[in-house]
């Protein structure tokens, strides 16, 4: 059942942001728009009340009620990125809003570690919701699977920092056109 609440919550969190963005940019209902974006938190808490349901009475945890947690916690720490990430590419797609703007340098090593640090927030929201979820069922043997998802976690956030430290030291560089590309610019602007 928990699989499927977290399937359900997966689709809900994206089809309320593009039913948001549809109506903020192709409907005009900047207001509607807006309202529907802010409803992506309500799926996590819904999930969150399920999961605790499922487990108060009397099922015990499996590495699925581990996935709601973290579920729970990437949402809450890159929700609100990949909203306005979305949001960019939507209104330049849709409502002629400006490019959005592809980092490069140090402005993506900056972001790649601002990444991390959300990461290790949703790392703790999770460990938290963890946390809340053992001490609510109060019975150790039905929640010690949610335990065993501690390694992974420093796993998941040792990654993070491994990535953002590789575009310190490897920064990610803007793409240069082929030699092709200039001669063919060359040749049009000397033709006009």
């Amino acid at each position: 059942m928990i699989i499927a609440i977290i399937v359900a919550s997966e689709i809900s969190f994206w089809v309320l942001i593009a039913l948001g963005l549809v109506a903020r940019y192709m409907l005009r209902l900047k207001r509607t728009g807006l309202t529907l974006l802010a409803m992506t938190p309500v799926v996590d808490v819904i999930l969150l009340v399920v999961t605790a349901m499922d487990l108060t009475s009397g099922a015990t945890a499996t590495v699925f009620h581990g996935i709601a947690a973290i579920y729970l916690g990437f949402s809450v720490a890159h929700g609100h990125k990949m909203i306005a990430w979305a949001d960019r590419h939507f209104a330049y797609r849709f409502a002629n809003g400006p490019q959005p703007i592809k980092l490069y340098g140090r402005g993506y090593a900056v972001e790649c570690w601002k990444d991390v640090a959300r990461t290790a927030l949703a790392v703790a929201v999770a460990l938290g919701t963890i946390w809340l979820l053992t001490v609510v069922v109060d019975n150790e043997t039905r929640t010690s699977a949610l335990n065993d998802l501690n390694s992974i976690f420093l796993l998941v956030v040792a990654i993070e920092v491994l990535w953002a430290l590789g575009y310190n030291l490897w920064p990610k560089k803007r793409p240069t056109l082929s030699p092709l590309v200039d001669v063919h610019a060359n040749a049009t602007s000397g033709q006009q």
